[in-house]
């Protein structure tokens, strides 16, 4: 198979997988290195890049990580699932796209304007994308190939990303249960030990006092959290 995507760095700018000739796969294929291929072949190489590159990470972003639609929590907890069966994984949020200057802190989360930073930072082999929205996903992809050697993978809700190394299309929960009973399958086939557990939580997240929280924290957002004028709030959960 020619690989028409492969991992990086390629250049300052690249040209986008679009313009070498790279089209969204059809309902129930994949994407793998820019060929449209069966879900379950993109899905063992997802899993083999997962489980023998350095410093494997998941970076979920803002669709995952509120629970803002009926089907998110279920896909939150598959995706912690999935995380707990990858030999020492870690998660490194993309909790929202404002650029942040003049520094991020690359241990506590993923700036998607510049995510070289954190995936060089942190000498990350192999990552997926999970819960971004697509705009992003495939910006910030783009930039992942075109400065560094990361294998990347998109998980995404909608029709998947050209950028990718590997991409996999209209993903719920159940696809992210079905990729990690692959990836097991493929890590017993590769003689890998190792007992599912949790990634260890990030010691360079800051310390939140929830008791100290008022509207004003949450910024362009604080409108979800205050009452109309006129209206009563006669219960919460």
């Amino acid at each position: 198979m020619s690989k028409k995507i492969t991992v990086g760095p390629v250049g300052y700018m690249p040209h986008s997988a679009p313009s070498m000739g790279v089209e969204l796969s059809p309902e129930g294929k994949a994407l793998l290195y820019g060929n449209i291929v069966e879900e379950e072949e993109a899905m063992r190489d997802a899993a083999r890049a997962m489980l023998t590159m350095a410093n494997p990470t998941i970076f979920p972003g803002p669709q995952v990580l509120w629970d803002w639609r009926e089907d998110v929590a279920a896909k939150s907890e598959a995706i912690m699932d999935l995380a707990a069966e990858i030999p020492n994984c870690r998660i490194i949020p993309m909790p929202d796209y404002r650029p942040k200057y003049p520094k991020i802190d690359a241990e506590a989360e993923i700036n998607p304007n510049h995510p070289n930073l954190t995936i060089l930072h942190n000498k990350i082999k192999a990552c997926i994308f999970i819960g971004v929205h697509c705009h992003y996903a495939n910006l910030t992809l783009r930039m992942i190939r075109a400065g560094t050697d990361c294998y990347t993978i998109a998980m995404c809700a909608f029709m998947g990303h050209e950028e990718a190394m590997a991409s996999i299309r209209d993903v719920h929960a159940e696809d992210i249960i079905r990729f990690k009973d692959i990836l097991v399958e493929v890590r017993n086939e590769l003689g890998i030990e190792w007992t599912a557990k949790m990634p260890p939580e990030n010691p360079s997240l800051p310390k939140e006092d929830w008791g100290t929280l008022t509207p004003a924290d949450y910024g362009e957002y604080r409108s979800l959290l205050m009452s109309k004028k006129g209206e009563h709030v006669a219960d919460v959960e």
